[in-house]
């Protein structure tokens, strides 16, 4: 039993899709996140848990498509169910706590400050779980100094992605920093995985549980038809694709009688100051008599 780890098992596919799949959900999540601060109509509760549960199932989508590509040599792999799951609550929860913590403390530095470390550890989190519930007849450990790295690199990209999100309205902008987030679950996930290293010592654990294939491919459907349905909510709603929110506009001013003053169009000359408009000379003469007499005119 030579115990070597192989991370890529089918080349690029499994690292380009799982990164797909983080940038999915994170630019989703982001974008609800966004569209609370920028943006009064709706229930602001339920576009926050849209967004954690959004960014949450594509972090774990994303882990798990790249341990598809995870194998050791001469070595039988399976998963434990149980805390399979857990990690998926894990990356839904706490990452959920950090979006909804700037989606009420609004887009401040001590906020992002606070949310920034909590969506990095939900991450790392998140992860970490997912890796014990690896099941194998040896052990496995971590380099201190490579596990201390991949969560620097979740927190400082997480960080810098929530930072960008909410200082922007544009929906493209938004997208943008759903790439910088999903560097961050990439990023903490490979480095992570290099800090890894398996030891095929004898002393078995409990090997009882799924191989990657069977359990984890009917598992990652829903996850990945949740972002899909989020999706077409996203793309539904105006305000979130891109539109302003005729809240923000100022209403327009409005004369005392109720007529609306407009500007000029270009080209059109502006009035004097001192001229009248149509309805302060409607008023000036309201309630008055003009009587006209041969050769003299007068009001009484």
């Amino acid at each position: 039993m030579s115990g070597e780890i192989d991370g890529f098992r089918y080349g690029a596919v499994t690292p380009v899709a799982a990164y797909l799949m983080a940038w999915l959900g994170s630019s989703l999540g982001l974008r609800c996140m966004a569209r609370t601060l920028h943006h009064r109509r709706g229930w602001k509760p339920g576009w926050l848990a849209l967004g954690g549960a959004s960014i949450g199932c594509g972090i774990w989508t994303m882990h798990f498509i790249a341990m598809m590509g995870f194998t050791i040599e001469d070595t039988h792999l399976t998963y434990d169910t149980g805390l399979t799951v857990l990690s998926l609550v894990i990356a839904v929860v706490v990452v959920g706590m950090g979006v909804f913590v700037v989606g009420y403390a609004g887009a401040t530095s001590p906020a992002l400050w606070v949310a920034g470390p909590v969506t990095g550890l939900g991450v790392a989190g998140m992860h970490y779980v997912g890796m014990a519930a690896m099941r194998t007849s040896g052990s496995f450990r971590f380099d201190t100094s490579m596990v201390v790295l991949s969560l620097a690199i979740a927190v400082g990209a997480a960080t810098t992605a929530l930072r960008a999100a909410v200082r922007t309205r544009r929906f493209r902008a938004s997208l943008g920093a759903g790439l910088v987030l999903a560097v961050a679950v990439s990023g903490m996930h490979y480095t992570s995985m290099a800090a890894l290293s398996y030891h095929p010592d004898g002393h078995a654990a409990d090997s009882h549980g799924h191989s990657p294939l069977s359990m984890l491919l009917p598992m990652l459907t829903g996850p990945v038809f949740f972002m899909l349905l989020t999706a077409c909510i996203v793309m539904f709603d105006p305000l979130v694709v891109g539109g302003e929110d005729e809240q923000d506009l100022g209403p327009a001013p409005v004369h005392s009688t109720g007529a609306v003053h407009r500007r000029p169009g270009p080209g059109v000359p502006s009035p004097p100051a001192d001229m009248p408009t149509q309805p302060d000379r409607a008023a000036r003469g309201a309630g008055t008599h003009t009587f006209e007499r041969p050769g003299h005119r007068g009001r009484r």
